[in-house]
């Protein structure tokens, strides 16, 4: 699971703002936060500037965690 919408939500953005300020549709930010969709390495960066934090942390950290 990402971090996507945690930190969205910390930044006190809507889905509709965090899309507008990367440049993709508000259903692709729903379909990322809730793992229906893997987004190119582009958007990944794109994202993570965008709430202000890294890949790791939005995307693989905690994910080993998760399999113990």
């Amino acid at each position: 699971m990402n971090q996507v919408r945690e930190y969205r939500r910390a930044r006190h953005l809507s889905q509709l703002a965090l899309a507008e300020q990367i440049g993709v549709a508000r259903q692709t930010v729903n379909l990322i936060e809730n793992d229906k969709y893997n987004p190119s390495l582009d958007l990944c960066l794109r994202l993570a500037r965008a709430l202000g934090t890294d890949l790791n942390t939005l995307f693989w950290r905690g994910q080993d965690e998760e399999k113990d």
